[in-house]
Parts: structure tokens; sequence; C-alpha cells
């Protein structure tokens, strides 16, 4: 294991080693320490490495991420894993706004609460997050999945498309378009492998869906005070 300390190995320095190994695989196993909020860690991965983050990340932690592995040791700043493509990320501990914006694809696993607007305008990962999620959750998410183990805030889905969304707690309050669904064999057993998948010990049955009623796909004059 290839091991990279921040107190001293710049940032810029650290990402360009991580970046090289997408030209030519010299080391797959990465540990960074003496991670303390800083911003940009991780990002722009094009390579299937191992990377855990030894502290608390800033902003946009393996953002744009592409086939790599990511476990940070601590908290996430805004906009981890923003437009993930592929592999996984994972935060041990709370995870701020944005969480998995814009995400195309990969499996992006938060233990602990997620902060606004997490799975905002998400495009196909899957989001699994441990504990709660802040207000406007998944806001005009077109497609993948998220799963809250807790609570959602207010407007969960607002103007959602076809992500499909699964809450344990209770939810504050839908969004527009938004509605609670049947939870029907099939849905169980893919959130059963979704959470298996994610490492996180809960009962799919215990769990709600929730998805597009699909009445805001066309305009509708009837329906312009949603939009």
């Amino acid at each position: 294991m290839k091991t990279l300390d921040l107190a001293t190995t710049t940032l810029r320095d650290i990402n360009q080693a991580l970046h090289d190994q997408a030209a030519e695989c010299t080391e797959r196993e990465w540990r960074i320490t003496g991670a303390k909020g800083d911003h940009n860690l991780a990002c722009g991965l094009d390579a299937a490495l191992s990377i855990d983050i030894v502290g608390h990340a800033g902003y946009y932690c393996a953002g744009m991420n592409k086939k790599a592995h990511v476990v940070v040791h601590g908290n996430a700043g805004q906009g981890v894993a923003e437009n993930m493509m592929s592999g996984s990320v994972r935060v041990k501990g709370q995870a701020s706004q944005s969480a998995g914006a814009t995400a195309h694809g990969g499996l992006l696993v938060i233990e602990g609460d997620a902060g606004a607007r997490c799975g905002i305008s998400l495009k196909g990962a899957e989001i699994v997050v441990g504990g709660s999620v802040g207000h406007m959750s998944c806001f005009m998410a077109q497609a993948g999945a998220l799963v809250v183990c807790g609570d959602a805030g207010d407007a969960l889905g607002d103007s959602l498309y076809e992500t499909r969304i699964f809450v344990k707690g209770t939810v504050a309050s839908l969004g527009a378009d938004c509605i609670q669904k049947e939870m029907r064999p099939e849905h169980i057993e893919y959130l059963t492998d979704l959470l298996n998948r994610a490492g996180i010990n809960e009962d799919a049955s215990a769990f709600k869906r929730y998805g597009s009623a699909r009445n805001l796909y066309n305009f509708k004059v009837d329906n312009v005070s949603a939009y």
C-alpha cells in the first residue's frame, strides 16, 4: 500500500499521483493520511484504485470518480462523489449537502446522516444513507436510487423523474409530483441486494417506496402552479 501524508505532500501532488495511475497502474492500494477538511481530494480518478482517506474531507471529495473505490474515514463536505461515473465511495461519518449530486453510476454509501439536496439531479448512481437526509433530497433526480435508513426532510423527490426512493423512517413532506408507491416483491428483492452491497444491515420490507406520479413530464396548464 502506498501512503501519502497531506502534512508533507501537497494536495496537487497527491491527486497527480493518483491520476497518473490511469496511464500506467503501478500501485492499486493507496492511503492518504492527515486529511483535515481538504477540498477536492481524490477527484477525477480513472483507474480501479482502492483509496483510504484518513480524516475528514472537504468539498467535492471523489468528485467525477470513475472505477475507483474510495473510503473516507471521517466526515465529508459538500458534493462528495459529485458526478460519479462508476466505482464506489463510502463515508464512514456524516456528509454535507449535495452528496452524490448528478452522479451517473456507481455506489455511494454514507454511514451517518447526509445534508440537504442529497442525490440532487441524480442520473443513475445508487446512494445508501445509514442515517437521515435533509430537505430537497433527490430534487429533479432522473435515474438510480436513494435509500434512507432514517428520516427524510421536506420536499423529498421534488420534480422527480424515474429515480427510486426508499425511506425507512418518516418523511417531513413530499415534493411536487412525488408520491408513495406500493412496495412489491421485486422492490424488496432489489432493495435487499442494494443494502447487502452497501454493507447496511436493514430489513428491506420495513421501507416505504416513493416515486414520480408522472404528472409533470409534459406541460399541462392545470398543473401550472406545481412548476
